[in-house]
């Protein structure tokens, strides 16, 4: 078993037969198939369902993948690695965030081009959830998210770099107040309105936050409406449905004339941020150097 057969073999996996895999691979279908038999005898273990129109792998098929594709990962660093010990910081850097950190991207990035022109990125939207896994199959380096990072999986297999907080804000329709009033409120006020959450079956985090703050002012209001994504909370604001407490960064994505941000000054409770990666995972230097740069107290 080699390199060449564990790429042939997540092909057919992943395309679920062996048509559409020779495609992709740019090679004919019979030797694609002799490639799949041959690694079955050398295992001496059926990888493949074959009772039905699509191959299904079997449980030695499962783990087959699990193992090449961490294999195969692991090869793709060990190259990176090698190259970049003459070719300095350059290739492409891969960037997970959640929308309510987008914002933070533009200033790092921007700082980060400037001293490094030949990097080019890709940058990935996700939940916690969706960014843990991209995390895992490297299809990204970094995650920019709000803490603590609600991975499903133990949260000791990432390493996390605090970035300064950001403070809280309320998120008012704009109709609901006079354009000539001061532009702070007080929890006690906040609470009178029907009120938008962030909540999700897998990040519960920022609305348990929230609610924590009424608590230490005395109160206890009913949410009108959980919502799955910080876009969904932004829109029916904007609306005249409801208010909301989210970052105060979170205004720069989603700039509105119809919704009104006001400080909590009484509070001084803050959202913190962070960027986080898997522990014991090969960082390319583009990687570290964008840490270097995003978490530098002195560019903030």
């Amino acid at each position: 078993m080699d390199f060449r057969q564990l790429r042939y073999f997540l092909a057919v996996a992943n395309e679920g037969q062996v048509t559409g895999a020779a495609r992709l691979l740019n090679m004919e279908q019979p030797p694609l198939s002799r490639q799949m038999k041959q690694l079955e005898r050398e295992l001496g273990v059926t990888l493949f369902d074959r009772s039905g129109k699509r191959l299904r792998l079997t449980a030695a098929g499962e783990l087959l993948r699990e193992r090449a594709e961490a294999l195969l990962a692991r090869l793709g660093e060990t190259e990176k690695e090698v190259r970049e010990l003459d070719e300095g910081v350059r290739g492409v850097l891969s960037i997970g965030a959640v929308v309510s950190c987008v914002s933070l991207l533009p200033g790092p990035i921007r700082r980060f081009r400037e001293q490094h022109p030949q990097v080019t990125f890709k940058i990935r939207e996700g939940d916690h959830f969706l960014l843990s896994e991209q995390l895992d199959k490297r299809t990204i380096e970094l995650a920019v998210t709000r803490l603590p990072f609600e991975a499903p999986f133990d949260p000791a297999r990432y390493e996390v770099r605090p970035l300064p907080s950001d403070p809280f804000a309320a998120l008012l329709p704009a109709s609901w107040v006079p354009a000539s009033r001061a532009r702070e409120m007080e929890m006690r006020e906040l609470a009178r309105y029907p009120l938008l959450t962030l909540k999700t079956e897998h990040t519960r985090a920022m609305h348990e936050r929230v609610w924590e703050e009424f608590r230490l002012h005395g109160l206890n209001p009913e949410p009108l409406c959980e919502c799955s994504s910080v876009a969904i909370i932004v829109a029916l604001v904007a609306a005249g449905i409801g208010a909301t407490v989210l970052p105060k960064s979170v205004v720069a994505s989603f700039p509105s004339a119809n919704i009104a941000v006001f400080d909590l000054p009484k509070t001084g409770f803050r959202s913190d941020v962070g960027l986080v990666w898997l522990k014991d995972r090969y960082l390319s230097r583009s990687a570290r150097r964008f840490i270097e740069i995003f978490a530098d107290p002195r560019e903030h």
